[in-house]
């Protein structure tokens, strides 16, 4: 073991307990690095836990349990990185952990069980966990929140069975077992009474499927009975033809006024472009990290990529200036290596494209990829949206903007559209990456993807590409568990392309108890 990447036998560090044996060695220089940022994360949650309405948040609700592990996430989806690519993946898990800490902090001071500041409840518009947040660009003296994103999807990456309590909850209810987990988790937060109470008003949005929609009526319901006023953005579903456009752009008009209407705050179209600036420079470095993938030497893919961009993409969308100066750090980063020809591990022997569903409890499976077999995890479906420039300048364009970023917001751009944005692309996007090889999720529950089996198959065959398919229960780890997933990519390793891992000793891992 030692400074170089993959000196480090990095299935070695599992022993089957909830954290792993030692930290990982990488050097001095690296170990030091990464140490000191452990403690800086250790740092901001002791701040945020010291003060009262969060301990007491921490104590009332159920999910923050999970958060015992957040130093452990970001280990996991560090592991075996080494120099500016250890420092990139630093760069955003731990802005990110900060900014889900602050999310959490003005939640639960807000929240009628906790803090109840009634005042700051009164400057709080709740949005739902899969939707654009630039809805709220344009008011400068309201937050916005998705309790969802902290109970829920937050949750499941800090701990794989973080939600299956809810799942079951719900359906002790009624609700069937092959209903999507997501949704199913958020609807059995609200049954158990672990829904923070507070806001002036609720947006939601129709976001990616039927089963999303029904529950937002379980949370409408619950935010309604205590006075809350709820209201939903219909984005049309076939947001690839020009005819729906204009609808779109009045479902953005309506829940603007909608806003006004409940917080007695006026749109603010000097914040909006302001803030919309910063999303705009945003796409376009991430663009740019994006377009080293296709070359022979990528340096911002896999997990950290995907989980980084979903949150700057949707809940963050330029409003917060932390994050646009994390993009340039990692940017620098990036160019640095990337003119050195650094690599992530010592050799690359698949270029593969991430698609469909991914599994939110072991996201960093795409690290795993790249460790145990030198598969490198170019770009995925979700980091795949809405890259064009969006207006900074004339209001007008701005609404319908905003419309089209809904309509395409992550994973629902695949979803929806026709079979051409979810097949049909597929295999434009591994001609523009140069990829031999698709890792296709396929989310056992979803219903949109699996109907299409046969037609991946196919178009595999037709274009000479390697169709890994890796089943999963999105958020329920019961169901397949994390070596399951592994397993399948093995199988296939083996058996088809009779190759032999990078590290062997990643290939089976004792983690089932394992975060």
């Amino acid at each position: 073991m030692g400074k170089a990447i993959g000196s480090e036998r990095l299935g070695d560090l599992y022993t089957g307990g909830k954290v792993r044996k030692r930290r990982e060695w990488r050097g001095v220089e690296d170990t030091f690095y990464d140490y000191t940022r452990w403690l800086g994360i250790m740092k901001m949650l002791a701040t945020y836990l010291v003060r009262p309405h969060f301990l007491k948040g921490f104590l009332r609700y159920r999910w923050m349990l999970n958060y015992i592990a957040v130093p452990h996430m970001i280990d996991k989806h560090t592991a075996g990185l080494r120099g500016n690519h250890l420092k990139i993946a630093h760069e955003e898990y731990d802005l990110v952990a900060e900014d889900v800490a602050k999310l959490l902090n003005t939640a639960f001071k807000a929240d009628k069980y906790c803090g109840n500041d009634q005042e700051l409840s009164k400057k709080i518009v709740v949005l739902d966990e899969n939707e654009m947040f630039h809805i709220m660009c344009g008011f400068r003296n309201l937050k916005a929140i998705s309790w969802e994103t902290a109970a829920v999807y937050v949750s499941v990456l800090l701990q794989g069975d973080g939600v299956v309590h809810y799942i079951d909850a719900l359906q002790e209810m009624g609700m069937p077992g092959d209903v999507c987990p997501m949704p199913a988790a958020e609807a059995g937060v609200v049954v158990e009474d672990d829904i923070p109470i507070f806001g002036a008003c609720v947006v939601q949005c129709n976001t990616t499927c039927d089963g999303s929609l029904l529950g937002n009526g379980i949370m409408g319901r619950r935010y309604e009975a205590e006075g809350i006023p709820v209201t939903q953005i219909a984005a049309p579903l076939r947001h690839t033809e020009e005819g729906v456009q204009e609808y779109a752009a009045q479902e953005i008009r309506n829940a603007i006024k909608f806003i006004e209407d409940n917080t007695g705050e006026k749109w603010d179209w000097d914040f909006y472009f302001e803030n919309i600036k910063r999303f705009n420079e945003e796409n376009r470095l991430r663009y740019s990290w994006m377009e080293m993938s296709r070359t022979d030497y990528p340096q911002v893919i896999g997990c950290n990529l995907a989980l980084y961009a979903e949150t700057t993409y949707m809940a963050i969308a330029g409003r917060i200036p932390d994050f646009l100066e994390a993009d340039r750090r990692i940017t620098k980063l990036a160019q640095e290596s990337f003119a050195k020809k650094e690599m992530l591990v010592p050799e690359y022997r698949h270029r593969a494209i991430i698609w469909g569903v991914q599994s939110q409890f072991y996201t960093d499976f795409l690290l795993w990829l790249q460790n145990c077999w030198g598969i490198l995890p170019l770009v995925d479906m979700l980091s795949l949206v809405y890259f064009d420039q969006v207006s900074e300048d004339d209001p007008e364009q701005a609404i319908y903007d905003i419309a089209k970023l809904y309509q395409e917001m992550i994973m629902r751009n695949r979803t929806h559209g026709g079979y051409e944005v979810l097949l049909d692309d597929l295999w434009r996007f591994c001609e523009y990456y140069n990829a031999d090889m698709v890792i296709l999720w396929e989310h056992i529950t979803c219903k949109a993807l699996d109907g299409m089996h046969g037609l991946f198959e196919e178009r595999a065959r037709e274009n000479g590409i390697k169709l890994i398919w890796v089943d999963h229960q999105l958020m329920d780890p019961r169901v397949i568990p994390r070596q399951g997933v592994r397993d399948a990519v093995n199988r296939y390793m083996r058996a088809v392309l009779q190759e032999e891992p990078l590290d062997p000793s990643l290939e089976v891992l004792d983690d089932e108890q394992a975060w």
